[in-house]
């Protein structure tokens, strides 16, 4: 089974976006960082700018963050690409995967809905502490100390 990687993704293009307000980044040039190509770059900007995160101008390759990177959580981001799609999903198809006639097989995905709330609960609660401009700090401490590193060696 293939994991979404929609909002790292996201991530991804809004930290260059944020760190790179004074050069020109076209869909092109941001799929090549993101290892994608410029389609999907192109979908999930226009997913942001309809959650009003980022905004940008057909023909010009100067897309900017619609307010400052402290002002945007990890949970708007999700949000603008997932929707409301859970973290967790129940498997739905108990004819296909699982034996009817088992009780267990029957009854655990209604049984685990509950349970899968309450991660969803907590997990967007945390997700919405954090910050975009939390992530670019940590981008920013991560590549100091990948410098300090190769400045040793």
């Amino acid at each position: 089974m293939k994991y979404s990687t929609k909002l790292s993704d996201t991530v991804h293009v809004m930290v260059l976006i944020a760190i790179n307000q004074e050069k020109s980044l076209s869909s092109t040039s941001i799929a090549e960082s993101v290892h994608t190509n410029p389609g999907f770059v192109r979908q999930l900007m226009l997913k942001l700018k309809k959650a009003g995160l980022m905004t940008s101008v057909a023909g010009h390759a100067r897309p900017s963050l619609s307010k400052p990177a402290d002002q945007i959580t990890l949970l708007d981001i999700y949000k603008a690409v997932e929707g409301e799609k859970p973290l967790l999903h129940l498997d739905t198809h108990i004819d296909t995967h699982t034996n009817p006639d088992c009780g267990v097989g029957i009854n655990i995905q209604l049984s685990l809905q509950g349970f899968y709330n309450e991660i969803q609960k907590t997990a967007e609660e945390k997700m919405n502490t954090i910050t975009l401009q939390d992530i670019i700090n940590t981008y920013y401490q991560r590549t100091s100390m990948h410098n300090d590193l190769q400045n040793i060696i």
